[in-house]
């Protein structure tokens, strides 16, 4: 259930069983269940039972654990009958990010060759130096405060 004032957040209303679900697994930490709007078959969602927005709001043990959950799932797809070509692991952090539900969470999907789903980018390939410049102010903010890899 959200926090007191909070919008509704539906995630948090299926971890509660207020809201129905397809569960796939379930821990102490992390439910996976079923995406009602899934790209292909086999579509699940991750996330977290203690709410967080995105990733500034998630711990990072349960950030990793989700990611560890969620490759067992992506083997647990190619075992299974569905058509499962490939997976894909997506997680989107922020509305720039299509993040539709603000409650964090890891989708693992499967795919085949001529599935309709894209991400559509026009990309272009960067000079060394900007690449170089780019890491190197990642590379700061990795070990400023609130920036470390543990943070």
């Amino acid at each position: 259930m959200a926090a007191p004032g909070a919008a509704p957040c539906v995630f948090c209303d299926i971890v509660a069983g207020d809201e129905i679900s397809s569960r796939v697994y379930e821990d102490a930490a992390v439910l996976a269940f079923m995406d009602l709007y899934p790209v292909n078959p086999g579509h699940t969602l991750i996330v977290p039972k203690q709410h967080a927005v995105g990733l500034a709001d998630l711990d990072l043990e349960l950030g990793a654990h989700m990611w560890r959950v969620g490759h067992r799932l992506g083997r647990a797809l190619r075992r299974t009958s569905l058509r499962c070509e490939g997976v894909n692991v997506f997680l989107a952090d922020g509305e720039a990010a299509f993040q539709e539900v603000f409650h964090a969470h890891l989708h693992v999907f499967p795919r085949f060759a001529g599935d309709t789903f894209r991400l559509s980018v026009d990309q272009r390939e960067q000079d060394r130096a900007s690449l170089d410049s780019t890491a190197a102010e990642l590379a700061e903010a990795l070990t400023a405060p609130r920036g470390d890899p543990e943070s």
